[in-house]
């Protein structure tokens, strides 16, 4: 049963996209997939998985939703058109590239839908969440997620917003909700909790595999080149990052186990986009994680160069959060006491935020103030639900004294 549930969510995104082309309708692939799964917890534990498991899905949910298009008289004829063509029939025109996955993305990424729709959608079809998965990451209820998943399904077909990357005079002003959608699905492969584990390597690897995609085909655009540089980096470390089921954090982390390959790709990446003079968003967060990476031992962190990039980055985007991340590097500069005066200052816009009362915790830990960091530690543990996380955090709490 597992082994089935783990193929299939790696499957998903392939099987749905590739249906999508076919038939032209969301809710046909999306139902077709879903049945291919009920006959695969059916027969796969009987006769083994089979040995290309994708194709095996694509297959059946494909005589799945000729079956459903059958059964329902009035189809236009774009679907019963569908029924006569195989998956090796050429199809209408969809794009630049020949991507079914990508294609998928711009389509849940349409300026027509809403900005959390787009992602939302995108985890349900390409990552093969459940509705209940998502809502948890958004932190709004099952039956909210559900309607505004089902509003833009409905949107995209009400508007027939056409399942096709964009012509390529039409890309630059497409791209951003895209690359916006794709990092959010990577870091919810990186740091999810939906899965009972802390990673989720079917999207973390699906997300880098559609930035590479962008990439050759928007080579000159530097911020999907950031983007790509952004996940490659944070990839790298990733066997790093869980020991003994307990997260560590950065500066702990055996750098030694750390992928050379993805930071040397990461780092050429960075100088690439950065010599263009002009850094975006993800530029300037890949070159923090290039700072990072770019250290022997976490003394040896320039955060001199931290702190100026951060600075950079809240011109261009003046949150909370970056001011969060720009007070990090402020302790290794100037000490615990006044980043701690910066953060307090963040409470009301981040207190929902578990990374705030971290930070705090481990400045009140470093200023001797124990009682406070406990509490501190507490708030943060109020919001985390990743095991991994947790068990750092309660261990860092029961080791404060008086």
């Amino acid at each position: 049963m597992d082994e089935v549930e783990r193929v299939y969510r790696e499957e998903f995104g392939r099987v749905v996209a590739s249906l999508v082309r076919r038939f032209g309708d969301i809710d046909v692939a999306e139902d077709a997939a879903g049945e291919a799964l009920l006959v695969a917890l059916e027969r796969w534990p009987v006769d083994g998985v089979p040995p290309n498991p994708g194709a095996w899905l694509t297959t059946t949910a494909a005589r799945k939703a000729i079956d459903r298009i059958r059964r329902e008289s009035h189809r236009d004829t774009k679907h019963q058109a569908a029924l006569m063509i195989s998956d090796d029939t050429p199809h209408e025109p969809t794009g630049v590239v020949d991507d079914d996955r990508l294609r998928l993305v711009f389509t849940c990424c349409h300026p027509a839908l809403a900005p959390e729709a787009r992602v939302a959608l995108t985890l349900r079809l390409l990552g093969g969440l459940t509705v209940g998965e998502i809502a948890r990451a958004f932190l709004v209820p099952e039956t909210t997620m559900a309607q505004r998943i089902t509003r833009a399904k409905r949107k995209i077909a009400g508007a027939h917003i056409p399942y096709r990357i964009p012509e390529p005079a039409d890309l630059p002003e497409r791209v951003a909700p895209v690359l916006t959608v794709i990092y959010l699905v990577f870091n919810e492969g990186y740091l999810s909790t939906t899965a009972g584990t802390s990673v989720r390597d079917d999207l973390t690897a699906e997300a880098i595999r559609l930035a590479r995609t962008l990439h050759l085909l928007l080579p000159e655009d530097p911020e999907v080149t950031g983007l790509l540089a952004l996940m490659l980096l944070t990839e790298a470390r990733r066997g790093s990052r869980i020991a003994g089921g307990e997260l560590v954090p950065l500066h702990e982390q055996d750098r030694g186990g750390w992928s050379r390959p993805l930071v040397e790709e990461g780092h050429a990446l960075v100088r690439a986009c950065l010599a263009r003079n002009r850094p975006g968003r993800y530029q300037l967060l890949a070159a923090v994680n290039a700072v990072h990476t770019d250290a022997p031992t976490a003394a040896d962190t320039d955060w001199a160069q931290i702190a100026a990039l951060y600075a950079h980055l809240a011109a261009l985007d003046p949150s909370p959060v970056v001011a969060l991340n720009r007070a990090v590097a402020v302790a290794e500069l100037d000490g615990p006491g006044v980043a701690l005066a910066e953060v307090d200052r963040l409470g009301g816009a981040l207190s929902g935020y578990h990374p705030f009362h971290v930070t705090r915790a481990e400045l009140l830990r470093r200023l001797g103030r124990s009682a406070e960091a406990r509490a501190a530690y507490d708030a943060a543990l109020d919001l985390v639900d990743n095991p991994a996380e947790t068990a750092y955090l309660r261990r860092r709490r029961d080791q404060l004294t008086g």
